[in-house]
């Protein structure tokens, strides 16, 4: 375990966070090296389960021991969990070394100090900044300055649909626009069965989902100057439209509004939905015993037309980042481990157990990530995804916009109108919550 000085003391919030620029997690000497043997790691849950993830892990973490001697003690983290568990970390003075971060905190953890800043030398030593692709650097950190992190998978979202379940009810193909999609949904909501999954409960995915339907009416959750702006027009519609697949569609079953862990996908494996909109998912899917042959994969829908940029935006710009707490007491293992995990090699074994797509060039265009799957999923990424805002106060805005979003979902369910007005007076609520500057 590294030794992290307390910055504050008390319970961690999320208003806490920039109240801790260049405090907690930081040192004067940018790291030390007082235990070249050992690091410890906090993972994601990337699999279906933390077991899962921990197979997967541990024989690239003992491959790692045996080329430079360095033993890596892993704990998988909960998505759940895992931004609360850093921003302790940041403040407590007990974390880990080495991190998985989503990439959309990059900016709001960047902000905190605690992080080390990966500048022109530090990427010399993991073989360089070009390594990665234009896509994955975009969401590592503020604009202008050095990374907070490094790309380690990349993921878009994509709409999967059992292909049993759509010619059974007569669907001969997947729907393209949201209009197409509800009138699917209609026919498969039926016998116990729901037209499509959702994680009502999961303020992250909350986020994910509304950031691309406010993107697709043409709007976004922050001002060009990074100011919270969350109750325009096209940002409450967006909401009221995600909200709406349960409240006014009913394509989407009622007790989605509890569901946060994976459960969505486990009832999509299951046949319980025919729908999904998920990152990523045919490794997941696959460890649930559900036959690649039995879905298909197709993008996001959008309001009209295809996929692309503007308002034909279908995914934000999805994946997991690496980060290096930057007063370490190993700073030289954590930048050999880093190196690890994004070479060529790892990447390739990474991102194939995980179905995701290497942020690594050289990786990427490997014939192993040809697949038709991942031809949408790179698609998605080259042509129609958006970076979420990557802004100081972008995990707050994570916290009280998909809380709010959790809130609809919660009322929906329980047969409650969500009009316009409630939509508006849920976001003005979270606008509140903001940090003010």
């Amino acid at each position: 375990m590294r030794r992290i000085r307390a910055a504050a003391a008390g319970a961690v919030t999320i208003s806490l966070l920039t109240a801790v620029t260049a405090c907690g997690g930081g040192s004067s000497n940018g790291g030390s090296n007082d235990s070249p043997k050992t690091l410890t790691y906090w993972a994601s849950n990337q699999g279906a389960s933390i077991e899962i993830d921990k197979k997967v892990l541990q024989p690239e973490l003992d491959k790692f021991k045996k080329q430079t001697g360095i033993t890596v003690k892993v704990e998988v983290v909960p998505w759940s969990d895992l931004l609360n568990r850093i921003l302790t970390a940041t403040t407590s003075g007990q974390g880990p070394d080495v991190l998985n971060i989503g990439n959309t905190w990059s900016a709001s953890l960047q902000a905190t100090g605690a992080l080390l800043p990966w500048d022109a030398k530090n990427f010399a030593k993991i073989g360089g900044k070009d390594r990665f692709v234009d896509s994955a650097l975009g969401s590592t950190g503020a604009q202008g300055k050095d990374p907070a992190a490094v790309p380690l998978y990349s993921m878009a979202y994509a709409l999967y649909y059992n292909k049993k379940m759509f010619a059974d009810a007569g669907i001969s193909q997947p729907p393209a626009t949201w209009d197409e999609l509800i009138a699917d949904g209609k026919k498969l909501s039926k016998g116990g069965k729901w037209g499509l999954g959702a994680e009502g409960s999961n303020p992250s995915e909350n986020i994910h989902h509304t950031f691309v339907f406010a993107q697709q009416h043409g709007a976004g959750f922050f001002t060009a100057d990074g100011k919270p702006d969350f109750t325009s027009d096209g940002t409450v519609a967006a909401v009221k439209q995600y909200v709406d697949l349960m409240a006014k569609d009913k394509i989407i079953a009622p007790g989605n509004a509890e569901y946060a862990q994976n459960q969505s996908v486990s009832d999509f494996a299951k046949g319980k939905n025919a729908m999904l909109l998920w990152q990523s998912a045919s490794a997941n899917l696959k460890s649930q015993g559900m036959s690649d042959d039995a879905y298909g994969i197709a993008p996001v829908p959008v309001q009209s037309g295809t996929p692309g940029t503007g308002t034909n935006v279908n995914s934000m710009v999805a994946g997991i980042n690496l980060a290096v707490f930057k007063n370490t007491d190993n700073l030289d293992g954590a930048t050999k481990f880093v190196k690890f995990m994004t070479s060529d090699a790892e990447q390739k074994v990474l991102n194939t157990a995980y179905s995701s797509i290497p942020p690594v060039k050289t990786a990427q265009t490997d014939a192993t990530f040809n697949t038709p799957a991942n031809a949408v999923l790179k698609d998605t990424l080259a042509k129609s995804a958006a970076a979420l805002p990557q802004v100081a106060d972008e995990s707050q805005f994570e916290t009280a916009v998909g809380t709010a979003v959790k809130e609809l979902f919660a009322a929906a369910a329980a047969g409650h109108p969500v009009t316009t007005e409630s939509v508006k007076a849920a976001l003005q609520k979270a606008q509140q919550q903001m940090p003010t500057k």
